[in-house]
């Protein structure tokens, strides 16, 4: 693979988007501008989002500039490990089978069900009174 070769991947999770670029370097990992331990100060988070690297045993190997808006913190979070992912998978067809078994190329659909109509949430209904 070339030094200077670039990777770019997106993820998603709940409504929150991370756009990903992936490039070999000494494995600084930067969020909207900030050190990933400064923009994610949570440690979950943290483990959350090196999780991709770790599967892959790429840890240190890369240097990853993430753009990141929407959501929450925790959806923030799982979008940059899902965009991390698809980019790893991306720079090398071999790391697909680990990164596939641990379950993280997979876009996780769940997000907020809409309030509706006539009731308190989206499945919450008003309290009922019989008299």
């Amino acid at each position: 693979m070339a030094e200077a070769q670039v990777i770019s991947a997106t993820g998603k999770r709940k409504n929150a988007i991370a756009r990903v670029r992936l490039t070999l370097g000494g494995g600084n990992l930067v969020v909207n501008g900030k050190a990933m331990e400064e923009y994610f100060p949570r440690e979950t988070l943290q483990l959350l989002v090196k999780q991709a690297l770790e599967v892959s045993n790429s840890v240190g190997r890369f240097d990853i500039l993430a753009r990141v808006h929407g959501g929450g913190v925790a959806g923030q979070a799982g979008a940059l490990r899902h965009g991390i992912s698809r980019a790893l998978e991306k720079f090398d067809e071999t790391n697909r089978a680990a990164l596939k078994k641990a379950g993280l190329l997979t876009r996780d659909a769940r997000k907020k069900e809409r309030k509706k109509y006539g009731q308190r949430g989206a499945r919450a209904r008003f309290q009922f009174s019989k008299r």
